[in-house]
Order: C-alpha cells, then sequence, then structure tokens
C-alpha cells in the first residue's frame, strides 16, 4: 500500500495522536514533588514515556506521509 499527503488514515492518524499527546500534556501535575509518591494519580516519568512514545508515533506518521522532518506542518 503506497501512501501519500493525502491518505486519509495517516491524517486520521495523525489527529488521534495529537490529541493523545495533549490530554497526556493536561495530565502532567505541575508539582508532583508536593504530593508523596503514594498519593500520586499517575507516576510522572510514566507520564513523560507515554509523550515521548506519542511524538515517535508522530514523526512516523510524517515520514510515512513523505513529509520532510523540519516540516512546520510536520512535527510539532
Amino acid at each position: 500500500m503506497s501512501t501519500s499527503s493525502h491518505d486519509p488514515l495517516l491524517h486520521d492518524l495523525e489527529l488521534e495522536v495529537e490529541a493523545e499527546i495533549e490530554l497526556v500534556e493536561s495530565s502532567q501535575p505541575t508539582d508532583a514533588s508536593a504530593e508523596p509518591a503514594s498519593q500520586w494519580q499517575f507516576d510522572p516519568t510514566d507520564i513523560e514515556r507515554e509523550e515521548v512514545g506519542l511524538r515517535s508515533l508522530l514523526g512516523a506518521v510524517a515520514a510515512l506521509d513523505g513529509r520532510p522532518r523540519n516540516d512546520p506542518e510536520g512535527l510539532r
């Protein structure tokens, strides 16, 4: 299957990944160290790891779509 810059599946995947990145960014506590670790809903390291993975996926989508990595419409 060849992909192009007009592939609707890649576009949909990109939108989903961007939405997940926004969700991960909004779930980060401003100062997790202010509370004991036993009261954290999420480990900040896990949240950071999730965001890195999502950004890697977004880069892969841009690569499949044929956009160079420095394209302003590519990675954010």
